[in-house]
């Protein structure tokens, strides 16, 4: 697989992960201004997933997604730690923690790929600005 191809299923994989992060969580709060808040997060990585696909295809690259193990493990980890403590703070620190993880896989992708089409590493840069941002707005629910 060229660097390319690489970091565009990077991309594509982790937009996808935090969508289904964030859909899966929507079910368990109540919170309305989470929940907009989370919506929002949610069509960006959307639009980030998309663009990714986008260029996947122009390409003629392989796309992954993620697969059923990762979903899977991701709503257990999930669903065991909201078992006991369903709080919107505690949720927001779940959410920051995976935004934190975004930040940093970001960073040492852009780096890894180094080399790759800039367009390609413009798509991953806003996929970690989105992150950044995440972590901003989700310290309002600490």
């Amino acid at each position: 697989m060229s660097k390319n191809s690489e970091l565009l299923n990077f991309i594509y994989q982790n937009a996808q992960m935090g969508e289904e992060t964030i859909n899966h969580i929507s079910d368990i709060i109540e919170d309305g201004e989470l929940k907009r808040h989370l919506r929002d997060q949610s069509e960006e990585y959307d639009a980030i997933r998309d663009a990714a696909a986008s260029l996947i295809n122009e390409h003629g690259y392989d796309g992954k997604g993620i697969n059923a193990f990762e979903k899977i493990r991701t709503y257990l980890m999930i669903d065991l730690q909201t078992l006991t403590d369903k709080s919107i703070s505690h949720i927001a620190e779940m959410l920051i923690v995976g935004s934190t993880m975004g930040v940093i896989q970001a960073i040492r992708n852009i780096r890894k790929y180094d080399g790759a089409q800039a367009e390609i590493i413009s798509l991953m840069q806003r996929l970690q600005k989105t992150e950044e941002n995440n972590i901003q707005q989700l310290k309002n629910f600490l």
